[in-house]
């Protein structure tokens, strides 16, 4: 995603449960800008989103890693708060804020667990994998659902997203407070290669000028990374001898 100084935003995971999150974080925003269906088109989008977003829940413990974190957040606040001239009242806002996201998190049902026992996702769900295997003759149950008016759709939306809170509000401030810990320094890669050590980290996150149209290739784990620029014209594209971007290990 590109901000106001045309650079674009980059990030990769340094281990499973980094990757694991990002995508479940890309897949609720996918859900939350689709909620609106008005047409069947954008109701498979949705449900495929849903889907997908189940695939992942089922994969591995989320909510016993996301606890964890919870955690481990709440004891680096302690240290903060020794810390000489530390705003005590935003540490004490953020550890009541990660508490009640844990409390919150600890009491909600089994992960997706809504989504997969609601008989309409389940129907269409089954059918995603069937090439055209959603029209309204296989799915007729989708299809009157579509024809129904659209204040009962959204609010069944609604009343699904809603059962996925809890994991969104959790997920939301972990990431937000991993992203902050990492501030953003200049880097030079030569001949478009830049390695380094990662000690601890758990996400890169890299700004590239769009002037350039490169993207960055990465490969590392919590202890080492490499990272190779790449054009995106693969047959004219050039790589600068000396590029300059933005680096974040956090």
């Amino acid at each position: 995603m590109s901000d106001a100084s045309l650079t674009v935003l980059f990030e990769h995971p340094l281990n499973e449960k980094m990757r694991t999150w990002l995508r479940i974080e890309f897949l609720l925003q996918q859900l939350h800008s689709q909620r609106t269906l008005s047409e069947t088109a954008s109701a498979l989008t949705f449900f495929r989103t849903v889907a997908d977003l189940l695939d992942v829940l089922e994969r591995g413990e989320v909510r016993t890693e996301l606890l964890k974190e919870l955690e481990r957040q709440q004891q680096k606040l302690l240290q903060w708060a020794e810390v000489p001239g530390v705003d005590m009242s935003r540490v004490n806002q953020l550890r009541s804020q990660l508490k009640a996201r844990a409390s919150s998190l600890m009491s909600a049902p089994r992960m997706g667990q809504a989504l997969r026992e609601d008989r309409l996702i389940s129907l269409v769900r089954q059918r995603l994998s069937i090439p055209g295997g959603c029209c309204s003759f296989d799915l007729p149950t989708l299809h009157i659902w579509m024809h129904v008016a659209q204040y009962e759709r959204d609010d069944d939306v609604a009343a699904w997203l809603e059962t996925l809170e809890p994991l969104h509000q959790a997920l939301s401030m972990v990431l937000e407070l991993v992203r902050q810990a990492g501030a953003f320094r200049n880097q030079i890669s030569l001949n478009g290669f830049f390695q380094d050590n990662a000690e601890g980290a758990d996400l890169l996150r890299l700004k590239i000028d769009l002037d350039y149209q490169l993207y960055p290739q990465i490969s590392g784990h919590k202890t080492r990374y490499a990272i190779r620029f790449l054009p995106l014209d693969s047959e004219n594209g050039m790589v600068p001898e000396r590029l300059n971007f933005e680096l974040a290990c956090c």
